[in-house]
């Protein structure tokens, strides 16, 4: 029942983007490879078969919203590792933009480099970013291109993946206002709650 619940609260959460579709409780996570700060690449499906994943998508380390709910969980990732998880957190910045939010952030767990927009496209969450929302950001000196150095002006929608070792979503959140992210009592309980549905943590 509780699943159930945080997956009608996501398809509410959702209806005001209609073009966004992001991938579903039971789909399997497409099978790609992500760069992390040092650029190796991690192949999202080969991680998920050693741990299940805490799969986050933010919009970059411009975002202060973003950053506080990395913030989040850093704090959460010990009580995360003892159910088993692995946190990946995924955004469109370049490598050297991630390293900057590591160290700013005093981050422990893994970030990766979406900056070609493949990955959150393949998990249904990048939107374009219309003209005036652009100004918006210029006026505020940030540069989409130059964080992600590409000139799609595309961002994913904030969204949280559970993802079993069969690499199937068990749990999804995705919302399209931006300043409103997954509560940590809430993750923290539907990691749990997935624990005892799968039983392989």
């Amino acid at each position: 029942m509780f699943r159930f619940l945080l997956f009608v609260s996501f398809l509410v959460s959702t209806l005001t983007q209609a073009e966004l579709r992001p991938l579903m409780i039971g789909q399997k996570i497409p099978a790609i490879s992500l760069p992390t700060v040092d650029a190796d690449r991690l192949a999202l499906r080969e991680e998920a078969k050693k741990n299940p994943l805490v799969l986050i998508f933010y919009r970059g380390g411009w975002c202060p919203y973003c950053n506080e709910h990395l913030g989040h969980l850093q704090e959460m990732e010990g009580d995360l590792k003892k159910m088993g998880y692995r946190i990946l957190a995924v955004s469109p910045d370049r490598p050297e933009k991630l390293a900057e939010s590591l160290k700013a952030g005093k981050l422990s767990y893994t970030l990766l480099s979406d900056s070609d927009m493949k990955a959150a496209t393949a998990f249904g969450l990048a939107f374009e970013v219309g003209a005036p929302m652009l100004e918006k950001l210029a006026s505020y000196h940030i540069d989409l291109e130059e964080a992600s150095g590409q000139k799609h002006h595309q961002l994913p929608v904030p969204a949280v993946f559970l993802v079993g070792t069969d690499g199937v979503i068990d749990f999804v959140y995705a919302n399209p206002d931006y300043t409103t992210r997954l509560a940590p009592e809430i993750l923290l309980a539907a990691a749990k709650a997935a624990c005892g549905i799968k039983g392989d943590r």
